[in-house]
């Protein structure tokens, strides 16, 4: 499954699905909620149904762009554009989180995720421009 000749490309769409989908993808998908009481946000009384739905359409969307990324693990040179997709999700990820941040709108532990978007972006744009060029 790893390419030999692409190793390091290979690893991070193996890694960056495996932590995305388990720590992200699935439980947004299935236990939003419980998803964001661990990541400590604090939850609206009264009816949640609007942010179950929003969390889980959310959790559906990565999850679909994980099952897309795995299949270009075995061959990450010839699906370039993955890695542009996965640069550009982890900067306006980090975007997000940085004005989730200056606006005090997030708890730390979202704003603890800045480091991890900034590095995925620029993982995946280094493993794009510098390695599979």
């Amino acid at each position: 499954m790893i390419n030999p000749d692409y190793p390091l490309a290979s690893w991070f769409l193996a890694v960056s699905t495996s932590v995305f989908a388990v720590v992200y993808a699935l439980p947004l998908l299935f236990v939003p909620l419980r998803w964001a009481r661990w990541f400590r946000w604090e939850l609206p009384t009264g009816n949640n149904d609007l942010t179950v739905y929003f969390a889980r359409c959310l959790g559906g969307l990565a999850l679909s762009v994980i099952i897309a990324v795995v299949q270009f693990i075995p061959d990450p040179k010839s699906h370039l554009v993955i890695f542009e997709l996965i640069g550009l999700i982890g900067g306006i990820m980090t975007a997000v989180h940085i004005w989730g941040a200056v606006m005090k709108q997030q708890p730390w532990t979202e704003t603890a995720e800045i480091p991890l978007y900034g590095a995925v972006c620029l993982g995946a744009l280094y493993l794009r421009y510098a390695t599979l060029s």
